[in-house]
C-alpha cells in the first residue's frame, strides 16, 4: 500500500502503475499495489484545553477563559486527534493497512511530509514493513525513478522527528506567550489579540525595524566631481577620487562640503593632465544558480508585483496539477549532478510546451555544466526546475505563465556559455587631482542572451556617468585635458521598504541582518527563520492579522504590529535565536536526536517569559482605537463584515454597557463624520440617531435618553430637521431604523 500526501500526488503514482480499479478513496493497481492519498495533515495537536483543569470557567463558545494562574501549560503526554474532516478518509486507510503486506510512504520530499504520512502508519500500529518514496517532481519519469528506488522509511522518520519537534515548540511559544502577553495588555486596557509565534515575531520585527530606520533617516547631500576628460581618441567621464586627508569628506568618504567641490571644480577646469594607469581586463560572469522558492518569489514580486502567498500557490500548481516543475518548498538553488543528463529531454519538453521559447532552447547547449550543478551543495530538495511533462500551456493562467517561464528561463541559462566582457579602469591626473574611470564592452552575451530585460541595477540613478561607459583606447602617460568639470548633486538614500519577495529572501538570508559578527558567521551556513513551506503563510498572517499592511508591492508595518514589537522581550522577537532553533532542527533531521531536549529547552524558556509577563500589565500602541463618541467608556474596534466584505468599527464595551455605535471603515479608520455631523445639540453627549416608532413614522432622536435627553427632531431627507419645532409629543425612541 502506498499512502501519497495528497490525491494528485496519489493519482500520479498509480498512473504509472497501471490502473485496474478504483475504489473510494484508493486506486487498485494492475501490480497489484495500492495507491490511496491524505490531504495534508491528517491529525492535529490539541489545544490547551485538553491540559489544563476541568474547573476553569468557560466562556460563551464553550472553551475556557484565559487566566494568567494557568499559565504556562507545558504538556507532559502530548495529545493528537484524527481531524474532523478527515475521519472519513483515515477510516478507508484503516481498512487498507488491514490488507496491506508492506506500506510506503509517498509524503512530500520534506519534513513534513514525512511526519503526516508517519503518523497515519503509526494511528494504525503497523508493525510491517515501510518504504520511502522520494520525488520532488510528479512527472512520468520522475515517478518512475522514485517508484524503482524505494528506501526503508526507518531512514527518513528523522525527518518528521525534526517536524514534530518544531510543532511542539510552536505551540509551546503560540499558545502561552498569545496569552500571555494579551493579557498583560487587557490589564493595561488594551482588547486586542496578541498573537506570538516562535517565526511570525522575529519576522515583524524585522518590517518594524526597517521601517523606523526609514522614517528616522535623515538625508545627507553629497557631491560627486565628474570631470571630461578629452584623449586624443576621445572623450570619456571621470570621478574624482578623495586624497588620503583630503578635506570636506563625510566618514564614508563622501565629499559632503560644496565649497570644497567648486574649489576642485575651479582649479581643474580646463587644465592639462595625464594618464596615470590604463589597465584592461577580461572578465567572465557565471551563470547564476537556479531558483529556490525565495529566489523565484523575489523575482515575482519584482517584475509582477505578486505576493508570497501568490508565488508559492502558483509554483504548487506547476508542480501538483500541471506538473511543468519541481516541488517548489526548497531553500536550496543548486542541482544534483545526475540530474544533468536528463538536459536533452527536459529542454525537448520546454521547447514543445513553449513554442515561443523554441528558438532560445535551440541555442542551449546541453553539454555545459554550470557551477548550479553541485551535489554537495545539494540539501534535501534540490532547486526549482521544469520536468520532461509535455504539458499543455494554454491550461495554465496568466500568473502561472509568468512564474513559468521566470523559471524556464533560469534553467536555460544554465546551459549558455558564460557571459564575457572587457573591463577597462583608466587614472588620470589633473592639476594635482586625481580622477577615475571605468569601462565594460560585453564581448560575449552568453547567458545573459536568455533574459529579456538588460541587467538589474537598483542603484541606477546614483550610479555616476563615469562608471561603465565605452572607453578609447588610451597608454599610461598619454595627455588629457580637462574639457568641463561638474558638480553632480546626490542625497543618500534610507534603506528601501520590504516587500513580498525581499521580506523572503531576508527571512531565509537572516545572517544580513545580524549587527553581532559570532551570529553572523554562524547564521551564514544558511539556517534562516521558518522554511521554504512557511514563510509565505507567516507573512500572509501578519497581514491577516493586521500587524502588517501594503502599500502598492511595499510592506510597512502598522501601529498595531509596532506596539506589539515594543512589548516583546529581546530574545522573543530575536532573529537569530530563532534562526539558531533551527539550526537545532536541522541537527534532529539529521541525527534523529535531540527532540526531548529541544522541546524541554523552549518550554523554560517559555515558563521564564510567562512569568516576566504575568508580572506586569502594558497598553500597547496601536491596540486602543479611538474613544467611542457616543457612551464615552469604550473605544472603537475595527470588524469584519461577515456578508459583504470590508471591515466596520464598533464600540468595544457593547456588551457591557450595550452601547450600539457602530460606523463605517475609511482606510483602516473609523469614519466619525456621521457622528460628528448629528451630535445632539441639547446634551452635547449623546448623538442623534434616525429611529422607528411611536405616530410619526421615522423620526431621530438623542442616544442619550434613558439619562434624560429627550429631544426628538422630524426626519428631512435622511437628515435630522434640527431647524423644525420639536414635535410636541415625545414618542420614546424605537428601534433605529433599516
Amino acid at each position: 500500500m502506498i499512502v501519497a500526501e495528497k490525491p494528485s500526488v496519489a493519482k500520479a503514482i498509480a498512473e504509472e502503475l497501471g490502473i485496474a480499479s478504483r475504489g473510494n478513496g484508493f486506486f487498485a493497481c494492475q501490480d497489484g499495489s495500492t495507491v490511496t492519498s491524505c490531504f495534508g495533515h491528517m491529525h492535529e495537536q490539541l489545544g490547551p484545553d485538553e491540559y489544563t483543569a476541568d474547573d476553569i470557567p468557560r466562556a460563551t463558545n464553550g472553551r475556557k477563559v484565559w487566566r494568567p494562574q494557568d499559565l504556562p501549560i507545558i504538556p507532559n503526554v502530548w495529545k493528537t486527534a484524527a481531524k474532523e474532516e478527515a475521519k472519513e478518509r483515515l477510516q478507508v486507510i484503516a481498512g487498507l493497512f488491514k490488507k496491506a503486506s508492506s506500506v510506503v510512504n509517498a509524503g512530500d520530499p520534506d519534513r513534513e511530509g514525512q511526519l503526516l504520512v508517519d503518523e497515519v502508519i503509526d494511528a494504525n500500529g503497523w508493525q510491517g514493513p515501510e518504504l520511502r518514496y522520494w520525488s520532488s517532481a510528479t512527472d512520468a519519469t520522475s515517478v518512475q525513478r522514485a517508484l524503482a528506488s524505494l528506501q526503508p522509511n526507518a531512514q527518513f522518520r528523522r525527518y518528521g522527528l525534526a517536524a514534530r519537534a518544531r510543532s511542539r515548540v510552536d505551540w509551546l511559544i503560540g499558545m502561552n506567550l498569545t496569552r500571555a502577553f494579551t493579557l498583560r495588555a487587557r490589564r493595561g486596557g488594551s482588547s486586542a489579540l496578541l498573537t506570538v509565534g516562535r517565526v511570525q515575531t522575529p519576522t515583524l520585527a524585522l518590517v518594524v525595524e526597517r521601517d523606523r530606520a526609514i522614517e528616522n533617516f535623515k538625508p545627507a547631500a553629497y557631491f560627486n566631481v565628474l570631470a571630461e576628460l578629452q584623449h586624443q581618441g576621445g572623450s570619456f567621464k571621470a570621478k574624482w577620487q578623495a586624497a588620503e586627508g583630503a578635506k570636506g569628506l563625510d566618514e564614508e568618504g563622501r565629499l559632503t562640503d560644496k565649497a570644497v567641490a567648486e574649489a576642485i571644480k575651479a582649479s581643474c577646469t580646463g587644465k592639462p593632465g595625464n594618464i596615470t594607469e590604463y589597465k584592461q581586463e577580461a572578465k567572465k560572469e557565471k551563470q547564476p544558480r537556479s531558483y529556490s522558492l525565495a529566489d523565484v518569489t523575489l523575482a515575482a514580486s519584482q517584475k509582477f508585483g505578486y505576493s508570497a502567498d501568490d508565488v508559492l500557490k502558483i509554483c504548487q500548481a506547476l508542480y501538483e496539477t500541471h506538473k511543468l516543475t519541481s516541488y517548489p518548498r526548497t531553500d536550496c538553488a543548486y542541482l544534483p549532478e545526475s540530474q544533468h543528463a536528463d538536459a536533452p529531454q527536459v529542454l525537448a519538453a520546454v521547447a514543445h510546451v513553449n513554442p515561443h521559447l523554441a528558438a532560445l532552447v535551440a541555442k542551449a547547449d546541453p553539454s555545459i555544466k554550470s557551477p548550479t550543478w553541485d551535489d554537495k551543495q545539494v540539501t534535501a530538495h534540490h532547486g526549482i526546475v521544469p520536468t520532461m511533462h509535455r504539458g499543455d500551456l494554454a491550461a495554465l493562467n496568466d500568473k502561472e505563465k509568468n512564474v513559468y517561464e521566470l523559471i524556464l528561463r533560469a534553467y536555460l541559462a544554465q546551459f549558455f556559455p558564460v557571459h564575457e566582457y572587457m573591463a577597462t579602469t583608466v587614472t588620470a591626473q589633473v592639476a594635482g587631482e586625481c580622477f577615475k574611470a571605468t569601462g565594460k564592452v560585453i564581448t560575449a552575451a552568453g547567458w545573459r542572451e536568455v533574459y529579456q530585460e538588460p541587467e538589474a541595477d537598483d542603484q541606477a540613478d546614483e550610479k555616476p556617468e563615469a562608471d561603465d561607459q565605452a572607453l578609447p583606447a588610451m597608454n599610461q602617460g598619454d595627455s588629457v585635458t580637462a574639457k568641463a568639470i561638474t558638480l553632480q548633486s546626490q542625497k543618500t538614500k534610507a534603506p528601501p521598504r520590504f516587500n513580498d519577495g525581499t521580506l523572503l529572501k531576508a527571512m531565509e538570508n537572516i545572517y544580513k541582518y545580524m549587527e553581532d559578527e559570532e551570529q553572523r558567521r554562524i547564521l551564514k551556513d544558511g539556517e534562516g527563520i521558518g522554511t521554504p513551506a512557511t514563510r509565505s503563510s507567516i507573512i500572509k498572517e501578519l497581514k491577516a492579522r493586521e500587524f502588517l499592511g501594503t502599500k502598492g508591492k511595499q510592506i510597512i508595518s502598522t501601529e498595531l504590529g509596532r506596539g506589539l514589537v515594543d512589548a516583546m522581550p529581546p530574545d522573543v522577537k530575536s532573529a537569530s535565536l530563532t534562526a539558531l532553533n533551527e539550526r537545532e532542527l536541522r541537527e534532529i533531521e539529521t541525527t534523529g536526536q535531540g527532540v526531548d531536549e529541544f522541546v524541554a529547552l523552549q518550554a523554560a524558556f517559555v515558563t521564564q517569559h510567562v512569568e516576566q509577563a504575568n508580572a506586569s500589565n502594558e497598553a500597547l500602541a496601536g491596540t486602543l482605537g479611538p474613544a467611542c463618541p457616543r457612551c464615552k467608556e469604550g473605544h472603537l474596534k475595527r470588524w469584519p463584515r461577515k456578508e459583504k466584505g470590508g471591515h466596520f468599527w464598533a464600540c468595544d464595551k457593547f456588551r457591557e454597557t450595550g452601547c450600539k455605535f457602530a460606523c463605517d471603515d475609511k482606510a483602516g479608520k473609523p469614519d466619525l463624520s456621521v457622528a460628528k455631523a448629528y451630535k445632539c445639540p441639547k446634551c452635547e453627549g449623546g448623538q442623534i440617531r434616525l429611529l422607528t416608532g411611536g405616530t410619526s413614522g421615522k423620526f431621530w432622536g438623542c442616544s442619550n435618553y434613558r439619562n434624560g435627553c429627550r429631544v426628538t427632531y422630524p426626519d428631512k431627507n435622511g437628515k435630522p430637521d434640527t431647524g423644525a419645532k420639536p414635535a410636541a409629543k415625545k414618542a420614546a425612541p424605537g428601534k433605529p431604523a433599516a
